[in-house]
């Protein structure tokens, strides 16, 4: 992916899930959804077990497009305005569960007079929202194709995830005169090498095995962040209590036979 030039300025971009905060945004949302009554007891159960394997081994290409999924089916026919509301009682708790490493992150970009923008394949009502409330300038995420203002259960746009990333992040960087080449990106899956490898500057945040790798072969910073074991028990708290237990058991199963 070519790099926008031209003597523009700097700018830092971070993935959300696993890079700012524990686990995936994505699950607070499900299981709003599901006391809203647009989510089955089933399917929530079935959304803790994917989002704990993901706090746990992060991203693949085929968890991330089942959630991609998962998320359209369960919007289908829903109001734009129901789910911003949803998103709305949990972007607080988001915001509050950014890491202090990359909360130090985004405040030493800010005090450069970088902007700080997310890069997520997460909706984008949710990245934008999260973004929102931890004061930074920017969001990119997966956007939902809407009519009539009910989402449609099809994209608007290209999947915000892999290869799609450094597209949007280029498009962004033309609209608002970025140079890629002396940006900063932050992530921890090496399912986003093509973001990282987008800028000048790739930090690997709280890296997956792949991507510590990587890091250390390529020379990129890496940073560590809180302990497994602190961003799982942040994860599990979220979890509704009546469904920790079969949670809980599932995912031992599924760990067991990986």
């Amino acid at each position: 992916m070519a790099h926008v030039l031209g003597g523009g300025q700097a700018a830092a971009f971070f993935d959300l899930d696993r890079t700012l905060i524990a686990g995936s945004a994505n699950f607070p949302l499900a299981v709003a959804a599901f006391r809203a009554g647009l989510v089955s007891p089933r399917e929530i159960a079935h959304d803790a077990v994917n989002a704990l394997a993901f706090g746990l081994r992060g991203a693949s290409d085929a968890r991330s497009e089942a959630l991609r999924d998962r998320i359209l089916r369960a919007v289908t026919g829903v109001r734009t305005e129901r789910l911003r509301a949803l998103g709305e009682t949990v972007v607080p708790q988001l915001a509050a569960s950014v890491f202090p490493e990359a909360r130090r992150e985004l405040e030493e970009h800010a005090a450069a007079g970088r902007d700080r923008i997310i890069v997520s394949a997460s909706p984008q009502e949710v990245v934008q929202a999260v973004a929102d409330a931890l004061g930074l300038e920017g969001a990119i995420g997966t956007r939902a194709a809407v009519v009539d203002g009910r989402y449609t259960g099809e994209l608007a746009g290209p999947f915000c995830y892999g290869e799609h990333k450094p597209v949007e992040m280029n498009r962004l960087a033309a609209e608002r005169g970025y140079d890629l080449s002396l940006s900063s990106a932050y992530s921890d899956s090496s399912s986003d090498l093509p973001f990282l490898e987008a800028v000048g500057t790739a930090v690997a945040m709280n890296p997956d095995p792949e991507l510590r790798v990587i890091a250390a072969e390529r020379g990129w910073r890496v940073v560590n962040v809180s302990s497994r074991r602190t961003s799982v028990m942040a994860f599990v708290s979220r979890i509704p209590a009546s469904f920790r237990r079969v949670v809980m058991s599932r995912s031992i199963e599924s760990e067991a036979r990986n």
